[in-house]
């Protein structure tokens, strides 16, 4: 998998090009901003306030935080008290979200811990528009419960389906995490008219792991969504937090491997953090390119929607199928 030496040189700030017939942007400059967490919350967005005004500097007009940013990732153990994190959208950090954005006059997008009611608690994509205001959120639809990664302890599953948030900058496709290696959401978001695709991160290794083993999950991460890119010929964006978290039972913890990464609509790499570091990556996205490519290579027209029924089992088993005998 080819990376990049380090993020790209960029000229001076400078306005977004805008399509004449729609007004919508045609390229897009943007940022991810990866960092480390610590123990406490304050410092934390503190940080990744820091982060986005760096960002606004560089003249980003969209930026991306990762995964539950207000913390470190909490779900490496499943602790009843831990629930006291969560908080009401909107809440405190929206607020204080749509008040840097408003400062700013930029878009913000990452994710917070919900609580929606009594024991009714969501991983919540949170978008604060250029005008402060909350466009939008997007309920995390796929939960992990791996070692290490125990979600399905604190959130329930989203129930708003895959609808892109509509923002001064045009729809966004916004999902979480775990929703990048599932090819039907990001599919969805295209066909429902995103623009780009964006996910806000929390992924590492497991320390024992091998190193060979380490670098195949790492370059599959990267892999799966930047073919989610070439499907749906969308620019994308993946920002993950970075650094060895400990685990509050004892465990080896995690290593979040950063390696925020964006992607233009034909899957090339257009920036990319380093796997040990905090960085603020800024980059252009190409927008226009989607209209062309799906000119010349029209994915979305050829799609045979009168032949994948059997997308919505969750197995094609052999008596399922017209044809098979199951004895056979």
């Amino acid at each position: 998998m080819d990376e990049l030496p380090g993020p790209p040189v960029l000229p001076s700030p400078s306005p977004v090009e805008r399509n004449a017939v729609n007004d919508t942007p045609q390229t897009l400059r943007a940022a991810l901003v990866q960092h480390a967490a610590s123990e406490e919350l304050a410092r934390n967005l503190a940080t990744a306030d820091a982060g986005v005004r760096e960002a606004a500097a560089s003249g980003a007009r969209l930026v991306l935080l990762q995964e539950l940013h207000p913390s470190r990732y909490f779900c490496q153990a499943q602790r009843v008290e831990t629930f006291d994190l969560a908080e009401p959208i909107p809440g405190p950090t929206t607020q204080h979200l749509g008040r840097l954005a408003a400062e700013l006059g930029l878009v913000i997008v990452t994710t917070l811990f919900e609580r929606r009611a009594a024991g009714i608690y969501h991983n919540t994509a949170v978008v604060l528009d250029s005008d402060g205001s909350l466009a939008g959120t997007y309920r995390k639809m796929h939960i992990p419960d791996d070692p290490g990664f125990h979600e399905k302890f604190y959130f329930t599953p989203g129930d708003q389906g895959f609808h892109p948030i509509d923002t001064s900058l045009g729809p966004l496709g916004v999902l979480v995490c775990w929703d990048q290696w599932y090819p039907e959401a990001a599919r969805l978001m295209a066909l429902a008219g995103a623009r780009l695709l964006l996910y806000p991160t929390a992924i590492g290794w497991h320390p024992p792991d091998a190193d060979d083993e380490k670098a195949r999950q790492r370059e599959a991460w990267i892999a799966v969504q930047r073919g989610h890119a070439v499907a749906n010929h969308l620019p994308l964006l993946a920002c993950n937090r970075v650094g060895h978290e400990p685990d509050p039972n004892g465990g080896p913890g995690i290593d979040f491997w950063g390696s925020s990464f964006a992607c233009g609509p034909q899957g090339e790499l257009l920036g990319q953090a380093p796997d040990d570091a905090p960085e603020v990556l800024v980059v252009d996205l190409p927008l226009g390119r989607t209209e062309e490519l799906r000119r010349i290579w029209p994915f979305l027209r050829d799609r045979r929607i009168d032949a994948y029924a059997d997308l919505l089992h969750r197995y094609r088993d052999p008596e399922s199928q017209p044809g098979k005998d199951p004895q056979a």
